[in-house]
């Protein structure tokens, strides 16, 4: 059977106009889907913190620090406290005695415990940790007193701000 002029004119219309995928909604699509899945799989619990790590054994000892700390209240030379801190306000005290009197008392006990080299007595250290409320005419008196003692480092304890830049 012949074909119409009409069934020509739409074969040639068809095989213009092919069926084709539109990729662009397509891409939008996924790039939504691939976005939620991204920002709620880390917005959950992370796995870090479940996790419990093992311990390890250390080769170097950490070092031995006397730490002084001082509150508004009063002055503690490791773990025992020596002093109030208001007696120290007093500009007529250079060096604090009490403080230099439980250095020594320290150091007489760790010499009972080992012997130190020369170089190990040198490199003694002390943590200051301080309130900031205390004025530093305060912590310069008892840092004073340390050195008085012999300690030679003084490192002062503060918290660490994030740098801006």
């Amino acid at each position: 059977m012949r074909e119409s002029r009409r069934m020509k004119r739409m074969e040639r219309n068809n095989k213009r106009h092919h069926v084709s995928l539109n990729l662009i909604p397509m891409l939008d699509v996924l790039s939504v889907l691939v976005f939620f899945l991204l920002f709620h799989s880390f917005n959950g619990d992370m796995p870090e913190q479940r996790l419990v790590l093992p311990d390890s054994v250390v080769e170097t000892k950490p070092r031995g620090t006397v730490v002084i700390s001082v509150t508004p209240e009063s002055v503690i030379v490791q773990g025992e406290a020596v002093m109030k801190t208001p007696d120290l306000f007093d500009d007529r005290i250079g060096t604090v005695p009490e403080i230099t009197e439980r250095l020594e008392q320290i150091e007489r006990s760790m010499n009972r415990i080992n012997t130190k080299t020369v170089a190990e007595t040198e490199t003694r250290e002390i943590t200051l940790l301080a309130d900031k409320k205390i004025p530093f005419k305060v912590l310069k008196k008892i840092m004073t007193s340390c050195t008085a003692s012999g300690y030679g480092k003084i490192s002062l304890a503060v918290i660490q701000k994030a740098s801006h830049g």
